[in-house]
Protein backbone atom coordinates (compact mmCIF):
# COMPACT_ATOMS: atom_id res chain seq x y z
CA UNK A 1 0.00 0.00 0.00
CA UNK A 2 1.64 3.54 -0.60
CA UNK A 3 2.03 5.98 1.83
CA UNK A 4 -0.14 8.02 2.76
CA UNK A 5 -0.18 12.21 1.89
CA UNK A 6 0.35 14.68 4.58
CA UNK A 7 -3.34 15.52 4.23
CA UNK A 8 -4.63 12.13 4.42
CA UNK A 9 -2.33 11.73 7.86
CA UNK A 10 -3.80 15.30 9.11
CA UNK A 11 -7.11 14.41 8.44
CA UNK A 12 -6.65 11.01 9.99
CA UNK A 13 -5.09 12.99 13.15
CA UNK A 14 -8.39 14.88 13.06
CA UNK A 15 -10.57 12.05 12.94
CA UNK A 16 -9.38 10.92 16.06
CA UNK A 17 -9.26 14.07 18.25
CA UNK A 18 -9.25 18.05 17.62
CA UNK A 19 -6.21 19.51 17.42
CA UNK A 20 -4.77 23.06 16.70
CA UNK A 21 -2.92 24.15 14.14
CA UNK A 22 0.81 24.61 16.63
CA UNK A 23 0.08 20.76 17.32
CA UNK A 24 -0.29 19.57 13.94
CA UNK A 25 2.71 21.52 12.79
CA UNK A 26 4.75 19.78 15.67
CA UNK A 27 3.36 16.10 14.66
CA UNK A 28 3.87 16.67 10.67
CA UNK A 29 7.57 18.40 11.03
CA UNK A 30 5.85 21.62 9.67
CA UNK A 31 5.60 25.46 9.48
CA UNK A 32 1.76 26.50 10.93
CA UNK A 33 1.25 28.09 7.81
CA UNK A 34 1.87 25.15 5.79
CA UNK A 35 -0.80 23.13 8.06
CA UNK A 36 -3.20 25.82 7.46
CA UNK A 37 -2.68 25.15 3.43
CA UNK A 38 -3.31 21.51 4.16
CA UNK A 39 -6.37 21.82 6.56
CA UNK A 40 -7.85 24.36 3.86
CA UNK A 41 -7.77 21.53 1.00
CA UNK A 42 -8.55 18.87 3.92
CA UNK A 43 -12.18 20.66 4.76
CA UNK A 44 -12.66 21.01 0.30
CA UNK A 45 -12.37 17.60 -0.36
CA UNK A 46 -13.90 15.39 2.63
CA UNK A 47 -16.92 13.00 1.58
CA UNK A 48 -20.42 14.36 2.22
CA UNK A 49 -20.88 12.21 4.79
CA UNK A 50 -18.13 13.67 7.40
CA UNK A 51 -17.79 17.55 8.65
CA UNK A 52 -14.52 19.87 9.21
CA UNK A 53 -15.40 21.78 12.65
CA UNK A 54 -13.40 24.46 13.93
CA UNK A 55 -13.63 25.51 18.03
CA UNK A 56 -12.53 29.31 17.06
CA UNK A 57 -9.99 30.88 18.51
CA UNK A 58 -10.57 32.67 22.50
CA UNK A 59 -8.98 35.12 24.17
CA UNK A 60 -7.94 33.49 27.60
CA UNK A 61 -8.18 37.21 28.99
CA UNK A 62 -11.53 38.40 28.40
CA UNK A 63 -13.29 35.66 26.58
CA UNK A 64 -13.63 37.27 23.41
CA UNK A 65 -14.32 34.64 20.38
CA UNK A 66 -15.69 37.12 17.70
CA UNK A 67 -12.47 36.41 15.77
CA UNK A 68 -13.20 37.80 11.73
CA UNK A 69 -11.66 34.03 10.62
CA UNK A 70 -12.08 31.63 13.11
CA UNK A 71 -9.72 29.41 11.08
CA UNK A 72 -6.65 31.45 11.87
CA UNK A 73 -4.46 31.65 14.96
CA UNK A 74 -4.72 35.81 15.82
CA UNK A 75 -2.13 37.01 17.60
CA UNK A 76 -3.79 39.58 19.54
CA UNK A 77 -7.31 39.95 20.86
CA UNK A 78 -9.35 43.10 19.22
CA UNK A 79 -11.48 43.70 22.17
CA UNK A 80 -8.78 44.01 25.57
CA UNK A 81 -5.35 43.90 23.22
CA UNK A 82 -4.29 41.09 25.14
CA UNK A 83 -1.85 38.49 23.55
CA UNK A 84 -3.29 35.48 25.19
CA UNK A 85 -5.42 34.10 22.07
CA UNK A 86 -5.91 30.70 22.32
CA UNK A 87 -5.44 28.79 18.81
CA UNK A 88 -8.36 27.63 16.43
CA UNK A 89 -8.76 23.80 17.56
CA UNK A 90 -9.48 21.44 14.14
CA UNK A 91 -11.34 17.69 14.13
CA UNK A 92 -13.55 16.22 11.58
CA UNK A 93 -16.59 13.95 12.39
CA UNK A 94 -18.41 11.67 10.57
CA UNK A 95 -22.35 12.45 10.07
CA UNK A 96 -23.03 8.72 10.37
Amino acid sequence: MPDRTTRERIADELRDRPLAGSALAAEFDLTRAAVYDHLDHVARSLPDDEEFLVAPPECRDCGFDGFDDPVNAPSRCPECRAENVEEPAFVIESDG
